[in-house]
């Protein structure tokens, strides 16, 4: 999510208003599920069981690792469809 995210006037997440939700929902993609490691292959695949982008719920999508120091770089093995343009998607998390 962004982090200048504004919180729902209503203090409901149920409760929201269609500019509140659209302006949440736009910042980032959620999604839940088990996961592969290809060690070999330095390959990740994610089963997407739920998502906030309906499209994917159900796939299994494999992304790029890397590893540097507490760094984990995930990256989308084959580009996306983003903003009305195709590109890799970039994901960088560090080891608290």
């Amino acid at each position: 999510m962004h982090p200048a995210s504004k919180n729902f006037a209503s203090g409901d997440w149920f409760n929201g208003t269609v500019e509140e939700y659209k302006a949440e929902a736009s910042t980032y993609i959620a999604y839940s599920g088990p996961f592969h490691v290809d060690e070999e292959k330095q390959r990740l695949s994610l089963s997407m069981f739920v998502s906030l982008f309906p499209n994917w719920t159900g796939q299994t999508q494999p992304r790029l690792v890397k590893i540097e120091d507490d760094l984990l770089h995930l990256c989308t093995a084959t580009p996306i469809v983003s903003g009305g343009k195709t590109v890799n998607s970039y994901l960088t998390w560090k080891r608290a």
